[in-house]
């Protein structure tokens, strides 16, 4: 008995309590499946190819895991990663400097999340239902600011090669993004009511908690990183396109956080379990590409990886509870 609390304490405890570590491992297995049964996957430039693949998605679910923690949903992101480039544009075509055509476009984004997050508390309407509304609204704005046809993103000058046009200028924003969310989450009071809010609202109102606020700071958080992610995967393309983001990069934002560990129910996720959600269906994707397999394959594999995802995280939570009584 004696032996089995040592190698509990000292062994399984640990890694128990990692809770990005089902999604680790199965992100580990498939890049080493892919190394040794395609070839090209092992090179800088398909590295590469796999950040622009999961960048968009990682973005989005940043903001997604926030929203999600605290026990709400924002549908409308991905449409609002679609729609933010063509608020740029128009200020930058009005003579408006393009940093400040940027910053202006994520003033708005914020805008949209904070009227999402007010109707949804205000009203008691489901975040599902506010959301899904915004998303036509959104997308039919799109349409109508762009006339349904690509438009050309500004394609020199400095503040175009940071927002996504030099070469590692997409994955450093993913990486800076994911860390910055992570210590909000894990590190500053913001992130401890957040966690409180989803996990138990009855008692983080009675503690003190503005429950209300905290679901509307996310909900405007979450739609200006998806219309930051918007712009800087516009940027990176040399077009914005009416048909890029959408519900695709919403659902594939949201299943990269499930796939990561984030409860739907709210109170628990992280932000790094995201990104590796993201990786792993990133991995996928192109590994898919590689080996010729048809991409409608992708979504087939998307749904099973979802659902064993689900089972791993339930899974590694009995564990926890089984390890920490041992």
């Amino acid at each position: 008995m004696t032996e089995e609390r040592t190698f509990a304490t000292t062994v399984l405890q640990p890694l128990v309590k990692q809770k990005e570590l089902s999604i680790l491992i199965a992100t580990i297995a498939v890049a080493i499946y892919f190394s040794a049964t395609t070839h090209g996957f092992n090179s800088s430039d398909n590295y590469l190819t796999i950040v622009h693949y999961l960048a968009p998605w990682a973005i989005v679910a940043a903001g997604e895991v926030m929203l999600l923690i605290c026990g709400e949903i924002d549908l409308s992101t991905g449409f609002m990663f679609t729609l933010s480039p063509f608020i740029l544009m128009s200020f930058y075509n009005g003579g408006t400097p393009l940093i400040l055509a940027i910053v202006l476009a994520l003033v708005i984004s914020a805008a949209i999340g904070f009227l999402n997050g007010f109707v949804t508390t205000r009203f008691g309407i489901a975040s599902f239902i506010v959301t899904l509304g915004s998303s036509f609204l959104l997308e039919g704005i799109s349409l109508l600011m762009s006339n349904g046809a690509p438009v050309a993103a500004p394609s020199s000058g400095a503040v175009v090669s940071i927002f996504g046009k030099a070469h590692w200028a997409e994955p450093l924003w993913v990486l800076g993004i994911v860390i910055v969310m992570q210590i909000l989450l894990s590190a500053t009071r913001f992130g401890v009511s957040t966690q409180a809010t989803g996990g138990n609202p009855v008692g983080a109102a009675e503690a003190g908690i503005r429950v209300n606020l905290v679901k509307i700071v996310n909900f405007s958080v979450a739609s200006t990183l998806a219309g930051l992610g918007g712009i800087i995967d516009g940027l990176r393309l040399g077009s914005f396109d009416p048909t890029n983001g959408g519900p695709n990069t919403m659902f594939l934002a949201v299943a990269s956080a499930v796939i990561g560990g984030t409860a739907l129910l709210g109170g628990r996720g992280t932000v790094v379990g995201a990104l590796l959600g993201a990786v792993l269906l990133g991995i996928v994707f192109d590994g898919f590409a590689l080996a010729g397999v048809n991409a409608n394959t992708f979504d087939v594999v998307l749904g099973i990886a979802i659902v064993i995802a689900m089972l791993l995280n339930v899974y590694l939570g009995y564990l926890r509870k089984r390890v920490s009584r041992t």
